[in-house]
């Protein structure tokens, strides 16, 4: 039986040549899990974005596919009717990474959870295949979103993949985008709870390097910035292949 594939939570970056080493590193790790060549993108977060935003995606999906030489599957889930097709499930099948990009993270837990996409995602992850979320696609993987542009909302229930760890992306720059009331919900969580902050351009990473399994909650920071855990532990900031213990 094949072990639980890598994850990665990225602070921003998806399908740029600032991601390309982790990306490529992904794929092969699946590939070493006897998975397929295929990176498939799922820009479901930026479902409401429009065309143009959307063939943007695509777009910048399928030229980080030709830097890496793998073929890519830009998969049309925009809405949970999307997300209950049994064909978008199917095409899950045995891909070597699964890559969640960014937008909005309460669109994207609502729209994929107790979905069949979402299940097939989670099947083809515990049987080898790369699971990837950048920005919106990170957070999402948390037991709940905060719903930081609407403060007097409650949280929406997240993908739980993560359940201890609270993704805050673009870390560098985040808490110049938000009031500061909306900042304390963000830095609020449960005790057993890790909040952390992940820089553009960087990743907190689990089962991708050797002695690192997704079980033993120890992770590796890659990319060009900095991990900082802000709640939950010591406040720390990690730089490139630091390890960190959750």
């Amino acid at each position: 039986m094949s072990e639980v594939g890598a994850l990665a939570l990225v602070g921003s970056g998806e399908y740029l040549p600032v991601m390309e080493p982790l990306e490529g590193a992904l794929i092969n790790q699946g590939l070493n899990r006897g998975r397929k060549k295929l990176f498939v993108q799922l820009p479901t977060a930026a479902g409401k974005e429009g065309a143009k935003s959307l063939a943007y995606w695509e777009q910048i999906g399928a030229e980080q596919g030709v830097r890496l030489s793998t073929p890519t599957l830009f998969l049309p889930i925009f809405t949970r009717e999307d997300a209950m097709n049994p064909e978008h499930a199917a095409a899950l099948e045995g891909a070597a990474l699964i890559y969640l990009s960014g937008g909005d993270p309460n669109y994207l837990a609502t729209t994929l959870k107790g979905t069949l996409v979402w299940e097939a995602i989670v099947r083809n992850w515990q049987a080898g295949s790369s699971l990837a979320g950048c920005s919106a696609g990170a957070m999402a993987m948390a037991d709940q979103v905060p719903s930081f542009m609407k403060r007097h909302s409650e949280p929406t229930p997240g993908l739980a993949i993560t359940p201890y760890i609270r993704t805050i992306p673009h870390y560098n720059k985040f808490f110049g985008w938000i009031p500061d009331s909306a900042a304390k919900l963000v830095l609020h969580a449960p005790d057993g709870t890790y909040i952390i902050g992940i820089d553009e351009g960087t990743a907190l990473v689990t089962g991708l390097d050797k002695g690192i399994a997704f079980e033993s909650r120890t992770w590796e920071v890659h990319g060009m910035a900095g991990v900082h855990i802000l709640k939950g532990g010591p406040t720390h900031r990690y730089e490139e292949g630091a390890r960190i213990e959750l």
